[in-house]
């Protein structure tokens, strides 16, 4: 309940206006396909789910920081 309560920022609104506009226009004109794609929009919206929505898109630190390490090259021929 957390999630869906707390957190909303513009393109949170943004996300939500727009898959609750699919979903109205989907039911409009008798579309299963397009309500079914505005239910996913503005259920991720709602949970603030998706690509990077909870940090999950974050990447590893490297663990080393030897950057002094010399890179030998060898010719082939």
């Amino acid at each position: 309940m957390n999630t869906i309560l707390k957190n909303w920022t513009f393109f949170r609104f943004l996300r939500l206006a727009l898959g609750l506009m699919i979903l109205l226009q989907a039911i409009a004109s008798k579309d299963v396909f397009m309500g079914i794609a505005g239910a996913i929009f503005s259920t991720m919206a709602l949970f603030n789910a998706g690509c990077c929505g909870t940090n999950n898109c974050s990447s590893p630190k490297p663990k080393s920081n030897d950057s002094s390490k010399e890179i030998t090259y060898e010719e082939v021929d």
